[in-house]
Parts: C-alpha cells; sequence; structure tokens
C-alpha cells in the first residue's frame, strides 16, 4: 500500500497525481493485457472449433473409408467364388470332354483292330484260295 507524505492541505498533491497517473497507467496496461488475453482466447477457442471440425471430418472419412473397404472386400470375394466357380466348371467340362475324346479314340482303335482281324482273315482266306489255284494247276500239270 501507498504512503503519502501530508502537506499543509492534506496530501501531497504532485505524489497523488503520480500515484493516480501510474495506477491508471497500470490499469490501461492490465486492461490492454486482458483484452488481448480475450482476443487470444477467442482465436483459440476459433482455432479449436476448426480443429474439431476437422477431427469430426476425418472421423466420418475414415468410417467411410472402412465402409468402402469391406464393400470392396465382400465384392473381390464374391468375384472370387464367381471365377472359382466357373473354373470349377471349365475343369469338368474339360473332364468331360477328355473323356468322350478318350472313349471315341478307344472306340477308334477297336474298330481298327477288327478291320485289322478282317483283314488278316480275308488275305489269309486269299493267300489260302491262291495256294489251292497253285496246288490245283501245279496237279494238273
Amino acid at each position: 500500500m501507498k504512503t503519502f507524505q501530508n502537506s499543509f492541505k492534506g496530501y501531497n498533491k504532485k505524489e497523488v497525481n503520480a500515484f493516480v497517473a501510474n495506477v491508471t497507467s497500470e490499469y490501461e496496461s492490465m486492461l490492454a493485457k486482458l483484452k488481448a488475453q480475450d482476443e487470444e482466447i477467442e482465436k483459440l477457442k476459433a482455432s479449436m472449433e476448426k480443429y474439431q471440425e476437422i477431427e469430426s471430418t476425418l472421423n466420418k472419412t475414415i468410417l467411410i473409408a472402412e465402409d468402402t473397404s469391406n464393400q470392396i472386400k465382400r465384392a473381390t470375394r464374391e468375384e472370387c467364388r464367381g471365377i472359382i466357380d466357373e473354373a470349377k466348371r471349365n475343369a469338368s467340362r474339360i473332364i468331360n470332354d477328355a473323356l468322350i475324346k478318350a472313349e471315341k479314340m478307344e472306340q477308334d482303335a477297336e474298330e481298327l483292330r477288327r478291320r485289322v482281324v478282317n483283314f488278316k482273315r480275308k488275305f489269309r482266306q486269299a493267300v489260302e484260295n491262291e495256294i489251292e489255284i497253285i496246288d490245283e494247276i501245279a496237279e494238273k500239270y
């Protein structure tokens, strides 16, 4: 607490005026600091709100990205199942075609064997006939 010297009509006017000027100056300085701090607080609040909005947007974006990722995974699994099913169908068709071709080749081979046997029989018969003719000719002469 400030004490003033006494003068003839009360306190010393110069000291009181200087003190009041000093208090006023400090008061104005404090008011300016408070105003600056209030402005800084408002800026920080606005900045914080902006960052909260950004955070909210990022959270929504993350949720959307997760959902999209899950949808892509689901679609990919379905597509894989389709590809696998188609591959199984194609494999079955290829196997069936191969079995049909093998059966056809076996039938062709069997037919060829029969023809060979028939040819041998007919050839043998022809040769035997020719031998008989030769024998008959040889007996005549």
